[in-house]
């Protein structure tokens, strides 16, 4: 019997991001040790990319439902503005005001996932058309102006708490990371979602409510979306543009930590690597350039590098399955006595050493 050998890879294969990390964390270090390496720069990465990260899980829901959801820079954005302008122009209550903008995107998930759902219309388009009216009730609700912050110190002392010098808005978003890895991970409802986005079709045949869970994703991504905005108003103040900045660091972040820790999949702890990755990468360069648009290029590239590196390993992984069932029927029909290929060559499994071409 053969001995198959196995490769050390030292998890370059699912933990990259990990040594790119330590890499980027070794060269700004040694470069810049007096501004990089001090605990005002750990706590202020932190904190400035918590609500990307929780906008990152907010893309990755339904994203593993197959869907895309490309509204959520304009409903976390919608968020932001409507818990300011009811606290500072309507006097409501704090809770009121979170209950009221949390409930508005809800309503905007609702409508996402029935548009999708019901009306067979793409996601990518769908969502992408709900930006837009999204961007058009903004206006509405503020006025087109940037409504006044809510002055209480209750509002702002929720996410400006600091806990062993990290604001509690970086709690949050580990508490949000760890329920929502503990769903898709390990929850029947995170099973079936992951089935809908594998393949719709086999798991609507294996009896998956299909329709329901791509519209629930939605739901949940909107939802998400609510309460990041909430945070973000709390922690920066009501901005009427801040949610499309954050747009393609979501998902940069989401298919970047495709990649890692379980390749191929979008992961909770994967995407939250990725985030701290690229952060750690632009924050770096920003403090040895001084230049503020390293952050959309840095993104960009990585988004591009992600994809590419996403779709390639999906062909490589498909293309070695092929090869290894060639081989497997190839081995069976001569261990039953007939050498021949499925074709009937039997020279074609021999030329020049290698396995025939597998057809695309």
């Amino acid at each position: 019997m053969a001995v198959t050998k196995r490769r050390i890879t030292f998890g370059f294969d699912r933990f990259s991001g990990l040594y790119l990390w330590g890499l980027f964390i070794l060269i700004f270090g040694l470069w810049e040790p007096h501004l990089f390496f001090t605990a005002s720069t750990v706590h202020s990465v932190a904190s400035e990319y918590a609500i990307t990260g929780i906008l990152g899980i907010a893309v990755l829901v339904p994203l593993a439902a197959g869907a895309y959801d490309l509204s959520v820079g304009a409903t976390v954005n919608l968020s932001t503005i409507i818990v300011s302008q009811v606290q500072s122009a309507n006097h409501w209550n704090m809770w009121l005001a979170i209950l009221t903008a949390v409930a508005a995107t809800f309503v905007v998930g609702l409508v996402n996932g029935f548009i999708v759902v019901k009306l067979h219309v793409n996601s990518f388009i769908a969502t992408l058309g709900m930006a837009t009216i999204i961007g058009a009730v903004q206006s509405m609700v503020s006025g087109s102006s940037q409504p006044l912050p809510p002055t209480s110190a209750f509002w702002n002392g929720l996410t400006q708490h600091s806990i062993f010098g990290f604001q509690i808005v970086f709690l949050y978003l580990i508490i949000i990371a760890v329920f929502f890895w503990w769903v898709l991970d390990h929850t029947p409802a995170g099973r079936y979602i992951y089935a809908v986005g594998g393949n719709a079709e086999a798991a609507r045949l294996s009896g998956v409510k299909v329709e329901k869970w791509t519209w629930l994703s939605l739901i949940t991504s909107a939802t998400l979306c609510g309460i990041g905005g909430v945070f973000y108003a709390s922690l920066s103040g009501p901005s009427l543009t801040f949610g499309a900045s954050l747009l393609l660091p979501a998902f940069a972040a989401v298919f970047l930590g495709s990649t890692q820790i379980r390749p191929g999949r979008v992961s909770v702890w994967g995407t939250l690597l990725a985030i701290y990755v690229l952060a750690t990468g632009v924050t770096g360069l920003q403090l040895i350039t001084g230049v503020q648009w390293l952050n959309d290029m840095f993104n960009g590239v990585a988004l591009i590098v992600a994809v590419s590196f996403a779709v390639w390993r999906q062909r490589a992984v498909a293309s070695g399955r092929a090869r290894a069932g060639w081989r497997a029927r190839s081995i069976a029909h001569t261990d039953s006595g007939h050498p021949e290929t499925l074709d009937g060559s039997a020279e074609e499994l021999t030329t020049n050493g290698l396995p025939p071409q597998v057809p695309k």
